[in-house]
Protein backbone atom coordinates (compact mmCIF):
# COMPACT_ATOMS: atom_id res chain seq x y z
CA UNK A 1 0.00 0.00 0.00
CA UNK A 2 1.13 3.37 -0.91
CA UNK A 3 1.59 6.08 2.28
CA UNK A 4 -0.67 8.95 2.27
CA UNK A 5 1.41 12.32 1.94
CA UNK A 6 1.26 14.83 4.78
CA UNK A 7 -0.48 17.93 3.05
CA UNK A 8 -0.22 19.70 6.22
CA UNK A 9 1.91 23.01 5.75
CA UNK A 10 4.72 23.48 8.36
CA UNK A 11 3.98 26.77 10.43
CA UNK A 12 7.47 28.42 10.58
CA UNK A 13 5.78 31.35 12.62
CA UNK A 14 4.62 29.14 15.19
CA UNK A 15 7.93 27.07 15.40
CA UNK A 16 9.92 30.63 15.97
CA UNK A 17 7.56 31.98 18.15
CA UNK A 18 7.68 28.67 20.53
CA UNK A 19 11.35 27.67 20.45
CA UNK A 20 13.83 30.33 18.16
CA UNK A 21 12.38 32.90 19.92
CA UNK A 22 12.94 32.11 23.63
CA UNK A 23 16.16 34.46 25.23
CA UNK A 24 17.82 31.09 26.54
CA UNK A 25 17.79 30.24 22.43
CA UNK A 26 19.12 33.68 21.47
CA UNK A 27 22.20 33.64 24.07
CA UNK A 28 23.05 30.27 23.10
CA UNK A 29 22.93 31.78 18.55
CA UNK A 30 25.02 34.10 20.07
CA UNK A 31 27.49 32.38 21.45
CA UNK A 32 27.80 29.75 18.69
CA UNK A 33 28.18 32.90 16.52
CA UNK A 34 31.08 34.60 18.82
CA UNK A 35 32.88 31.10 18.86
CA UNK A 36 32.66 30.98 14.70
CA UNK A 37 33.88 34.80 14.76
CA UNK A 38 36.76 33.75 16.35
CA UNK A 39 37.76 30.94 14.77
CA UNK A 40 38.00 32.98 11.67
CA UNK A 41 39.66 35.85 13.26
CA UNK A 42 42.81 33.06 13.71
CA UNK A 43 42.30 31.60 10.51
CA UNK A 44 41.06 28.24 12.09
CA UNK A 45 37.68 28.13 9.81
CA UNK A 46 36.39 30.51 6.56
CA UNK A 47 33.27 31.06 4.89
CA UNK A 48 32.27 28.79 2.69
CA UNK A 49 35.01 26.21 4.04
CA UNK A 50 32.04 23.14 5.33
CA UNK A 51 33.78 23.45 8.82
CA UNK A 52 31.60 23.91 12.12
CA UNK A 53 32.58 25.16 15.16
CA UNK A 54 31.73 21.94 17.97
CA UNK A 55 32.06 22.03 21.60
CA UNK A 56 33.00 19.28 23.42
CA UNK A 57 30.55 19.88 25.90
CA UNK A 58 27.74 21.41 24.57
CA UNK A 59 25.88 24.71 25.51
CA UNK A 60 22.79 22.94 25.72
CA UNK A 61 24.13 20.48 28.61
CA UNK A 62 25.98 23.64 30.21
CA UNK A 63 28.94 23.61 28.54
CA UNK A 64 31.26 26.90 27.98
CA UNK A 65 32.63 29.25 25.32
CA UNK A 66 35.73 29.03 26.36
CA UNK A 67 38.64 27.50 23.76
CA UNK A 68 39.07 24.46 25.81
CA UNK A 69 35.87 23.10 24.71
CA UNK A 70 35.58 24.53 21.15
CA UNK A 71 37.03 22.72 18.46
CA UNK A 72 36.96 22.98 14.35
CA UNK A 73 35.18 19.73 12.78
CA UNK A 74 33.70 19.07 9.34
CA UNK A 75 29.91 19.84 8.96
CA UNK A 76 28.92 16.04 8.65
CA UNK A 77 30.80 15.01 11.93
CA UNK A 78 29.26 17.83 13.79
CA UNK A 79 25.70 16.83 12.82
CA UNK A 80 26.55 13.31 13.62
CA UNK A 81 27.66 13.91 16.71
CA UNK A 82 24.20 16.39 17.47
CA UNK A 83 23.81 17.46 21.31
CA UNK A 84 25.57 14.54 22.62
Amino acid sequence: MAKKKDTRQRNYRKEYDQYHSKLEQKKNRALRNRARNDAKKTGAVKKGDGKEIDHKKPLSKGGSNSKKNRRVVSRKANRKKGAK
